[in-house]
């Protein structure tokens, strides 16, 4: 009887190989909040303030009492393909450059050698950024966030312009454009904000708050830079901004048919806004009416973009041999960069360049969907779909299927700012790819 009575007290536990005490086997099922290191074993959370200080943080759809965050080595595809665009990036602006930068400075070099030294503390900012935990980037988000909004007004007031518009400020003797920062910075309050207000976003059945909180509030978080923006006379940032911040918001969980009206209001308004700017509703008026202007005039670098991407043929005419580069192309560095690639490569030579974007796209979601919790998630999301919003929007210009509206091509036009801050974004995008989430049980030990 005894040695029957100590099988059934025995029968709901186990003695554990390493410390000779009986383990229940309820803990069997049990899922541990811990974080893998390069060994690969588990570092169960110390204490008990420890675990609950994290839930308090972390009031997103994936709670750390579900998950174990991994921590690997970065995506090296991503890293890959980052060197590949901004190397040949460099090539091609010198490529594009060189005749023009002859001409009006008296040096071939001019463009590609700035290019060059902005993409070499972009590099190491890039590294850095890489091995930077993303929870530090979530802390500084609202001061990147108030002082960006702090450098565009400061755009306005002491800013200074290239052509039509004014987007350009100085800082310790360097020109920086706010509205490049402003890109990311939207990406990283509405990521923050999200993380934080996900479960009064998604509450379809309270209407009122879930409008509020998942379309009024993120609208206003939009709103205030493409204003600032929208007063430096210029467009083309108010719609990648905007597109931006749309996007975001659908991705955070906000009711998609208000969001649409909200994108459908936005473009009628910007649409309406263009008719007070000559220059823009200049531009608008040359993609509707092209005949109704001298081809010699305004319209001059629309149609020679197009010549040179049909001049390109299936495979190109060879790199470094455009000839529409030669004056032909006004500026051919910048936005219309794109053209001078299809010439010179050809239908071929493009198709790769776009798909080495497309795999980039594909491995940033891919970086998303693994990220371990709401803010790293939408981070990554946003940093993605900005980049695949632009490499879509300057195709479209160049081919003259929008407006031209001065996008940059990223990590090919010429920019500065521009390059520096794709490279800041490809690098807290690998940040976030060292890490995943997954579901594990309690070792053997204890099973």
């Amino acid at each position: 009887m005894g040695s029957d009575d100590n099988r059934k007290r025995n029968s709901g536990s186990r003695l554990s190989p390493e410390t000779g005490k009986r383990t229940p086997r309820r803990l069997k099922k049990q899922k541990l909040t811990a974080e893998v290191g390069g060994s690969g074993s588990l570092k169960p959370e110390q204490t008990t303030g420890e675990k609950k200080k994290k839930r308090k943080i972390n009031s997103d759809f994936i709670k750390p009492t579900d998950i174990v965050r991994v921590k690997g080595s970065p995506d090296m595809v991503i890293v890959l393909l980052v060197v590949i665009l901004t190397l040949f990036g460099l090539v091609m602006v010198f490529s594009a450059s060189y005749a023009y930068a002859y001409s009006s400075l008296g040096n071939s070099y001019f463009y590609v050698r700035r290019q060059a030294i902005y993409a070499v503390p972009g590099a190491v900012l890039m590294i850095v950024a890489s091995f930077v935990d993303y929870n530090f980037y979530r802390r500084m988000t609202p001061l990147a966030y108030v002082g960006t909004m702090a450098l565009l007004a400061g755009v306005l007031a002491y800013g200074f312009a290239a052509g039509d518009t004014q987007r350009w400020i100085e800082i310790g003797g360097y020109s920086v454009q706010p509205s490049e920062m402003a890109k990311l910075a939207i990406v990283m309050m509405i990521a923050l904000y999200a993380s934080v207000s996900q479960e009064r976003i998604v509450n379809y059945e309270n209407k009122r708050q879930s409008y509020i909180y998942g379309l009024v509030v993120p609208l206003g978080i939009v709103g205030l830079p493409c204003i600032l923006v929208y007063f430096e006379n210029h467009f083309s940032g108010v719609i990648i901004l905007f597109a931006i911040g749309i996007v975001m918001i659908f991705a955070s969980g906000g009711n998609w048919r208000p969001l649409a009206v909200v994108a459908v209001a936005g473009l009628v308004l910007l649409l309406f806004a263009v008719m007070f700017v000559d220059y823009a509703r200049v531009r608008l008026d040359m993609w509707l009416n092209p005949d109704n202007y001298d081809p010699q005039g305004r319209i001059w670098q629309t149609l020679q973009g197009l010549n040179a991407v049909g001049s390109g043929g299936m495979f190109g005419v060879g790199i470094g041999a455009s000839k529409q580069k030669y004056l032909f192309v006004s500026q051919p560095q910048n936005d219309f960069i794109f053209a001078i690639i299809c010439e010179e490569m050809g239908f071929v030579g493009a198709t790769i360049i776009i798909s080495l974007f497309v795999i980039l796209t594909y491995r940033g979601f891919k970086v998303a969907m693994r990220a371990p919790d709401t803010y790293s998630s939408l981070l990554a999301f946003g940093i993605t779909a900005k980049l695949a919003l632009q490499v879509i929007l300057n195709i479209a210009v160049v081919t003259n299927t929008i407006p031209n509206t001065g996008i940059a091509l990223p990590f090919f036009s010429y920019g500065g700012s521009a390059l520096i801050m794709q490279l800041i974004e490809m690098g807290m995008l690998i940040s976030i790819s060292r890490y995943t989430y997954r579901e594990v049980s309690v070792p053997a030990t204890v099973k």
